[in-house]
């Protein structure tokens, strides 16, 4: 067997798995990839690969894992090479709060048909009703909890790999600026710190939807809000904390009338044919989520944009509308 088949043996054998992405493109060889990617027919990647195996690449012992990086980035944008390397990292946990809002429900339908997920956990002030269920209802655990009591929720017993929190409100529906800002981000921070584990060796990762605009410094109760709540959320200390921020949410079936936000998606659903900043399907933006809930922070694809905001020692991951769409179309 030739070192080249025995990277490939290594990296497809089940008793292997791997943390992230980046880690296979670290545990494998140029050849090994190259042969991979002719497998999985993918020309493009395969022709990238020869260019670094013909001495594009730069020499010496601490170059590879640049060049890895720049595979990795590059491969996940191949279905069928992105699928593949999925595939081999063990299965996660994942916590979801927030899943009956309107994104929260497309979120959960992702993370309950992913393979990636072995357990997936649904805890809110209400969950979701069994029949509006149809996939992975045997990896489901539903809990209704009491924001105001998490010391009784068992949110820290779950060890979750991923944490996603989908949980938000308005201050009409709130009743007031004081009720929005206790549900908005009071309840968020604090399910968020109860549900991050004790468990040191555990790199968790946790995933919030904020909104276009989201600043600490805003004058406005609702921007001012959500910066606040990214900022809080990113000083918790976990692993890996992402910021999804989108525009305009499409697709909504909400019970009450929304007239301002139904004339703004009569505006955007025009505009955005020109634009990808001002609006997004609801059902794009839980795919988007979810997915960056498997990536992580560090194997985004480049053309995502992903950026780092948030001050020292808070520091987070951001993605944009354009970026979520661009997420989005990795799933679809």
């Amino acid at each position: 067997m030739t070192h080249a088949s025995q990277n490939i043996e290594m990296v497809v054998s089940p008793k292997h798995s791997f943390s992230s992405l980046q880690s296979f493109y670290l545990h494998a060889d140029f050849v090994s990839l190259c042969q991979i990617s002719f497998l999985l027919r993918s020309p493009k990647l395969s022709s990238f690969c020869m260019t670094l195996m013909e001495g594009s690449a730069p020499e010496g012992p601490t170059s590879f894992p640049a060049w890895a990086e720049i595979f990795g980035r590059f491969a996940l944008q191949t279905p069928n090479l992105r699928e593949f390397c999925l595939s081999k990292q063990a299965p996660k946990t994942a916590l979801i709060l927030g899943a009956t809002g309107q994104t929260g429900q497309h979120l959960l339908k992702s993370l309950l048909a992913s393979s990636e997920y072995s357990r997936v956990a649904e805890y809110g002030r209400r969950v979701t009703p069994s029949d509006d269920i149809s996939t992975g209802k045997d990896k489901l655990e539903q809990k209704v909890i009491d924001f105001e009591k998490l010391q009784d929720s068992d949110l820290k017993k779950g060890n979750w790999d991923v944490v996603f929190i989908t949980l938000g409100t308005t201050r009409a529906n709130a009743g007031s600026a004081e009720a929005f800002e206790k549900i908005d981000r009071e309840y968020v921070i604090n399910a968020a710190k109860e549900a991050k584990s004790d468990d040191p060796a555990l790199a968790q990762r946790l995933v919030y939807l904020s909104s276009t605009g989201a600043n600490a410094n805003s004058p406005f109760l609702y921007p001012k809000s959500k910066g606040l709540t990214e900022i809080g959320l990113a000083k918790l200390g976990y692993a890996d904390t992402i910021v999804f921020r989108p525009a305009a949410l499409a697709g909504t079936h909400r019970p009450e009338s929304r007239i301002a936000e139904s004339v703004l998606l009569g505006i955007t659903s025009v505009l955005s044919r020109f634009s990808d900043r001002l609006e997004i399907k609801v059902s794009d933006l839980g795919r988007a989520i979810a997915l960056a809930g498997i990536m992580g922070s560090k194997s985004l694809p480049a053309n995502v944009n992903a950026k780092q905001e948030g001050p020292e020692g808070a520091r987070f991951t951001v993605i944009d509308n354009p970026g979520a769409l661009k997420l989005a179309a990795l799933d679809k």
